[in-house]
């Protein structure tokens, strides 16, 4: 008799990835991490939640109506929320951090490179300063 290697999957990434926070910034790198997280949610059960640090004096309205509108095409519940940050007292990464703490997620997942100019930068400051820092698995998306 032949030996199969293959096992049934357990299913044990769904209590790895129960909450999983995704931040965006309307770039589709971020977009592209969201839609990781919905099939994550769709697959095993995960909890989204949607953030955007929203920089006092940038004009970055609209960001979480696409983020809407993106998760909307999916049969998954997401929740979304809005931090402001002033670039004089904290930054991106530190809002995105202090909701990691105060949510209790198990993972981030964002986007490697966000609204940058620079097509040189192959990895965000923000996305590595959440590599890091978190206390939490990170799932960088290029």
């Amino acid at each position: 008799m032949e030996q199969s290697y293959y096992r049934e999957p357990t299913y044990e990434i769904s209590f790895r990835f129960r909450r999983i926070l995704v931040p965006v910034d309307g770039s589709e790198s971020s977009l592209f991490a969201l839609d990781l997280a919905l099939d994550f949610a769709r697959r095993y059960g995960s909890r989204i939640t949607v953030l955007h640090v929203r920089v006092e004096g940038l004009g970055d309205e609209g960001v979480l109506e696409k983020a809407k509108r993106r998760a909307s095409k999916k049969p998954v519940h997401v929740e979304f929320k809005e931090r402001v940050c002033s670039p004089r007292s904290s930054s991106v990464a530190s809002e995105i951090l202090e909701e990691v703490y105060e949510g209790g997620y198990d993972a981030v997942i964002i986007g490697a490179r966000g609204t940058t100019v620079s097509e040189d930068i192959q990895v965000g400051s923000t996305a590595l300063s959440l590599v890091t820092h978190a206390p939490v698995t990170v799932v960088v998306v290029r």
